[in-house]
């Protein structure tokens, strides 16, 4: 059995993550932090330099961390920020010689078949297909596929927008109905593409819907009134999508001060919010499911399980 402990990073282009397990899986440490990596990319389409610093020291924190919790093994990956930055490749570079932490530039099939595989673990055993799909700050891929140990994708789809980049291109701070119907009406040219392409509606009735990211995991704590943002506890947490709707109609009432100050929403998430609900309200009602299951567990877990399977005797 493995002696070392694993650790998985994930870099997006809103927040980074870190989770630490033992040889076994088990988790030891995690910790999430706001880097807004891809905050001006899509006007500057590079990294501004705050925002380059912020990652960096982010990342040099946890190489602190890992180095405490002697991590053997890890793989740390960065999604669509890097994809789409002029200079990712060059902050990768630079992430490797200050802080030691070799980052994986993947692209967006491997980043939605790693989501789907952690999201996998909130699906219920009876479900004969699941549909996942992950609102990132700067993509939001969509997947359909067979619920399965080795899930089969049927079809997948990346889309260009994610939270922090529709609030700057549609200027979505408060929210704006003139503005968010046109950011729906450029989520919907891409899921009308998925219904069509996937045959969706033939799945629909034994298809249980997933959804990973901070979004749906605040959306759920307010459905269930949990009294502030509690992942853990909205983690595999499942409503109608009566339910979030009205807890969305909400979050569109309240002013960005409103929202900084919300115990569900937060200074770091208050000027993507807005942005975040339209897309994932868009997406659900496309699909035209009933129900959406909340998960925390996403591509993480993936990557941990991936290292525990390669490192164990």
């Amino acid at each position: 059995m493995i002696k070392e402990n694993l650790a998985a990073i994930d870099l997006g282009s809103n927040s980074c993550r870190l989770k630490i397990t033992d040889g076994k899986g088990k988790m030891l440490f995690r910790k999430a932090v706001t880097t807004k990596l891809g905050e001006g990319l899509q006007g500057n389409g590079k990294f501004s330099d705050e925002a380059w610093e912020r990652g960096l020291r982010c990342l040099s924190e946890y190489a602190q961390i890992m180095r405490e919790y002697e991590v053997g093994h890890y793989r740390a990956i960065t999604t669509a920020s890097c994809r789409m930055a002029a200079n990712g490749e060059e902050f990768v570079k630079a992430v490797r010689e200050i802080t030691g932490i070799s980052l994986e530039i993947i692209d967006a099939g491997e980043e939605a078949m790693l989501n789907l595989r952690g999201a996998r673990l909130n699906a219920s055993a009876d479900a004969e297909y699941i549909a996942v799909y992950d609102l990132g700050g700067g993509s939001t891929e969509v997947t359909l596929a067979k619920n399965s140990d080795n899930p089969n994708i049927l079809y997948t789809l990346s889309i260009p927008w994610g939270a922090r980049t529709a609030a700057e291109a549609f200027d979505l701070l408060e929210y704006d109905e003139i503005k968010a119907q046109k950011l729906a009406a450029e989520i919907s040219k891409y899921m009308n593409d998925f219904m069509q392409q996937s045959q969706f509606a033939e799945y629909r009735d034994s298809c249980e819907c997933l959804a990973t990211s901070s979004t749906p995991l605040r959306l759920l704590s307010m459905v269930k009134n949990f009294g502030s943002y509690d992942r853990d506890l909205a983690d595999g947490a499942e409503a109608n999508v009566s339910e979030i709707d009205k807890v969305i109609e909400k979050v569109r009432k309240m002013n960005l001060t409103e929202l900084s100050e919300s115990a569900y929403i937060g200074v770091n998430r208050a000027p993507i919010i807005q942005a975040a609900c339209v897309i994932f309200q868009t997406i659900y009602r496309i699909l035209g499911v009933n129900k959406i299951k909340a998960s925390l567990k996403s591509a993480q877990d993936a990557i941990i399980e991936d290292l525990v399977r390669k490192w164990q005797n």
